[in-house]
């Protein structure tokens, strides 16, 4: 790279003063609710802002200067378009999920206050970006009583590993990867030492391993994942002795109904169960399954004829 292009690198990087003085010579702004390809659509709502009100936008649009040296892949929304005096474009700014803005330089550059931007919008009647912003915090609420009903349900000695394991993860992806495995050696450890016995081990962690299929929301997290971890690295024979051991409970039956169907059961021990396991298996589907569960059974899960 030429020190020419050094330069022009550096003087393309996004700030706020960049921002602002290209808000100070606007005499039109309009912010429109959809993407860049959407500014003309008729049916989309949008704001136009003249005079102080550009002012005041700007004061909404501060950034981290310097930007994030990467770009969304998504098309972002709402959409900004700034015009000078004789309507011309002079600039066409999106914000990407509703804490960064592109279009300022040469990459992405975050919010300084996304909610502040987000409520400045709302209060003049683009409520969109705060509809979304509601409902993803009402999905992380949701994520994170279904974590809390996990651990409620961990087994005796294992509720503080298990709060580890079922840790979200943060801004260091690595870091956190890191620790998850860390706890998940601490998790298989005490799970050992709290059940030495095999078949008393198999039969709590099948329980364990049973609380995701009765959970509004379909789909396994990381640790739904780490429990069935812990009961494949049981041998099979055991896992079907402790099915057959003693009566089943409804829970242990929901946990197998999970880990007989999960990629590497079937890939090590193909669908086919032996008898008592099927019919005990296949009679708690029929009974008391979930849709799941049903649908499992009638791919021919289990052992059960296919029939459909």
């Amino acid at each position: 790279m030429t020190d020419r292009e050094r330069v022009r690198m550096i003087e393309d990087v996004p700030t706020t003063a960049r921002v602002h003085d290209v808000l100070l010579r606007a005499t039109r702004v309009v912010i429109v609710e959809g993407p860049a390809d959407a500014v003309d659509a008729a049916d989309v709502p949008r704001l136009v802002l003249t005079g102080d009100e550009i002012a005041d936008l700007a004061r909404h649009l501060a950034i981290v200067d310097g930007g994030t040296g990467d770009h969304c892949r998504c098309r972002g929304w709402p959409t900004i378009t700034v015009h000078g005096p004789d309507g011309e474009l002079t600039a066409c700014w999106t914000l990407h999920h509703q804490t960064g803005l592109r279009g300022a330089g040469n990459c992405d550059a975050d919010l300084r206050d996304g909610p502040a931007l987000t409520a400045w919008l709302a209060q003049r009647g683009l409520t969109g970006s705060q509809e979304v912003q509601e409902r993803l915090a009402e999905q992380d609420a949701e994520s994170e009583r279904r974590r809390m009903r996990w651990l409620q349900a961990a087994p005796a000695g294992l509720a503080e590993v298990a709060a580890e394991v079922s840790q979200p993860s943060g801004d260091d992806d690595l870091a956190w990867s890191q620790q998850l495995d860390d706890a998940e050696d601490r998790l298989t450890a005490l799970v050992h030492q709290h059940y030495p016995d095999p078949i008393e081990r198999i039969r709590t962690l099948l329980a364990w391993a049973g609380v995701p299929t009765r959970e509004p929301t379909s789909g396994s997290t990381w640790y739904d994942m780490a429990v069935l971890r812990l009961l494949h690295d049981e041998p099979a024979d055991l896992v079907l002795a402790a099915l057959a051991a003693h009566p089943p409970s409804p829970a242990q039956l929901d946990g197998a109904a999970q880990l007989f169907s999960t990629l590497e059961w079937t890939k090590a021990h193909g669908r086919q169960l032996p008898e008592p396991q099927r019919s005990m298996l296949i009679g708690h589907i029929q009974s008391d399954g979930t849709d799941s569960m049903r649908y499992r059974l009638n791919h021919g899960y289990y052992g059960a004829e296919r029939t459909v």
